[in-house]
């Protein structure tokens, strides 16, 4: 009997812990964004009931902390099956009560991985503004795909369009999914927006994860614009409309490393070593704009706006931007070449080299026909490399990026094709038949041949023309003709022709002489 009131006790200890560390919200996660955020889950047949739970959970953490409603954060979750299904759309859930339930009562579908019918259906319905599904107007909008990366089938095209309509996509593998394919289809930069962990340690990447969607959604809630040496423009949706107050802005250069901004806001100075003082400015309630003044070039700042009001608490929203340089010198790289193209390498080149605001370059290059990432560092001073071991006859993309004293990183990528191996002709041999014939033999490799060229014309005196040239295309099978009619005197040559160009050639020399003895040389 104690043993089972010891049991029931502990029961309702863990199950009274849990509740609380639910309801314990990070503080800045509230009323930070507004904004559509769309799940993709994979739930088919290759995700089993253990890993779809732990899933299932790992939504429920990455979403209790935001705010739900129409001014607010709202989502949506699409699972991907043979059928994929809508679980629920944007406006069915405006608080986390019924959020969380509608997250624990969804049901796998199993059957295929159909992602791109899935993504079909993002596309069309859910994610496009008056599709149906309760997408808002001019409001940011994120797919997140959780995906254990089995077949997940032909993705790449659907998310670029996705992309290119504006739509931020995440990824998270559970499985050993191809990187190659999920880094193609995630919105930069990758090493925020792609995540791969294990099953069971999903809950590591839950504050990262939630902290790339507040970058994505909070951008559209308050911006800077018109950014100069000196000025730039706040501005921000007005979140206290229908409410009485006002707003106060603090902004400054951006703490440095170890402080928090908290510290700073105590002190009401800035942490960078330059000690100046952060301003503030307020205005009504009613407006959505400010103009800070007053700014030094080239310099990250930090501003923070809070909404004052006395019949609601509204959390501050920040936004960091960099000031302008002085100067207006082109950043590096600016332009990136390709010279000395050969079939296993090449040499790229960039510039303007700016060894004075330029720590080092990173060369990546990848064979668009898919295969391996390699990437490659260069110091500051150095404005070519030679990219060797490459495929011949292949295209690649290559990405020059530049990481900037000033913390700024600027790529530029070309496409380079290496070029084709083309062997030349083993061997070459003319027989001489009769006074005026000739039959012709050679020896080559049939890699990649598309066929053979022929040429003859006849030679004077001193190797001078004495006859017009004549030419002839064989086939790829063919390794012998016989030519008639020749002058007493033709030079002969083959070459083998490929897709891009001719190969090195032979030539061989035929005389006739009038005593009938005739033979042939190479020349």
């Amino acid at each position: 009997m104690k043993g089972r009131i010891l049991f029931t006790c502990m029961l309702v200890c863990v199950f009274l812990w849990s509740s609380s560390g639910q309801n314990s919200a990070p503080e800045a996660v509230l009323n930070c964004c507004e904004g559509d955020v769309l799940f993709l889950l994979d739930s088919s047949g290759s995700v089993s009931s253990y890993d779809y739970s732990r899933m299932l959970g790992f939504l429920s953490e990455l979403l209790l902390p935001f705010s739900l409603g129409e001014d607010q954060v709202m989502v949506s979750l699409l699972q991907v099956g043979t059928q994929p299904r809508l679980e629920f759309g944007f406006d069915s859930h405006i608080s986390q009560t019924g959020l969380q339930g509608a997250l624990g009562n969804t049901k796998p579908l199993r059957g295929d991985t159909n992602t791109e019918e899935a993504l079909r259906i993002a596309k069309d319905w859910v994610l496009k503004p008056g599709g149906g599904a309760g997408a808002r107007e001019e409001l940011p909008r994120v797919l997140v795909w959780l995906t254990d990366g089995v077949k997940p089938g032909d993705v790449i095209g659907p998310m670029e369009k996705l992309r290119d309509e504006g739509v931020a996509v995440l990824v998270i593998s559970t499985g050993h999914g191809n990187y190659q394919v999920l880094r193609q289809v995630v919105t930069p930069p990758v090493e925020s927006h792609l995540y791969f962990v294990d099953i069971d340690d999903m809950s590591i990447i839950t504050e990262d994860l939630r902290d790339a969607i507040i970058e994505i959604l909070r951008a559209e809630r308050l911006q800077v614009r018109d950014v100069s040496t000196d000025s730039a423009m706040l501005q921000w949706r007005p979140v206290l409309a229908g409410l009485t107050g006002y707003y106060e802005i603090r902004f400054g250069p951006a703490p440095s490393l170890g402080v928090s901004e908290r510290e700073a806001g105590e002190t009401g100075t800035s942490p960078s070593t330059s000690g100046s003082q952060y301003q503030r400015l307020t205005r009504p309630g009613d407006s959505s704009t400010a103009r800070l003044m007053g700014l030094k070039p080239d310099t990250t700042y930090m501003a923070t706006l809070t909404p004052k009001s006395n019949l609601q608490v509204l959390n501050p929203l920040s936004v960091t931007f960099t000031t302008k340089p002085v100067s207006s010198e082109v950043l590096s790289p600016a332009v990136v070449t390709v010279s000395d193209s050969g079939a296993n390498s090449v040499r790229v080149s960039w510039g303007p080299l700016q060894p004075e605001s330029v720590q080092s370059f990173q060369v990546e290059y990848m064979a668009l026909s898919g295969g391996k990432l390699h990437m490659t560092t260069v110091g500051q001073g150095q404005n070519s490399t030679v990219l060797t071991n490459l495929q011949p006859d292949t295209q690649y993309l290559v990405t020059v990026s530049a990481q900037h004293s000033s913390g700024r990183e600027r790529a530029m990528s070309v496409k380079v094709c290496t070029e084709e191996v083309r062997p030349a002709l083993a061997d070459l041999q003319l027989t001489t038949v009769g006074s005026d014939s000739v039959q012709v033999d050679w020896k080559a490799s049939v890699d990649g041949l598309r066929g053979y060229w022929l040429t003859w014309e006849g030679q004077g005196i001193h190797g001078s023309t004495a006859a017009p040239r004549s030419s002839l295309y064989l086939p790829s099978n063919s390794l012998s003709t016989r030519l008639t009619h020749l002058p007493p005197a033709t030079r002969v040559c083959v070459s083998p022709v490929y897709r891009t160009a001719r190969g090195e050639g032979l030539c061989c020399m035929a005389q006739f002489h009038s005593d009938a003895s005739v033979w042939g040389h190479r020349s």
